[in-house]
């Protein structure tokens, strides 16, 4: 059992909520086995042209991942790799792990403005 669980990946994520805003991750909570593709949606309702995706690990800073200006506008950050996006909707911008691995552990934020 203990040598499975250090196999496994664990992803989780805080949604933020604003009065009647909201900047929504789904899912919320998240473990896959190492290798295995992982989706993360960031959703929002503010209208809002800028998304970003981020990581923070313990005791570092947020770490930016990938950010979007705009429908199927995106770009790097700091620390893409291991990581690709997809925006086909001003609403949705989605963070994708080809294959999950144990440094990808983490927990993963995503913002809008």
């Amino acid at each position: 059992m203990g040598l499975r669980l250090l196999c496994g990946v664990a992803f989780c994520f805080l949604g933020v909520g604003l009065m009647d805003a909201e900047v929504t991750q789904v899912p919320r909570y998240l473990i896959k086995r190492k290798g295995e593709k992982v989706l993360m949606e960031c959703l929002q309702d503010m209208d809002h042209e800028n998304m970003f995706w981020y990581r923070q690990d313990p005791a570092l800073g947020l770490q930016l991942l990938h950010f979007s200006y705009g429908v199927d506008i995106y770009e790097k950050g700091d620390f893409p790799d291991g990581y690709s996006v997809s925006r086909k909707k001003k609403e949705g911008f989605s963070l994708i792990l080809g294959s999950a691995s144990t440094n990808q552990t983490s927990v993963y934020l995503c913002a809008s403005s």
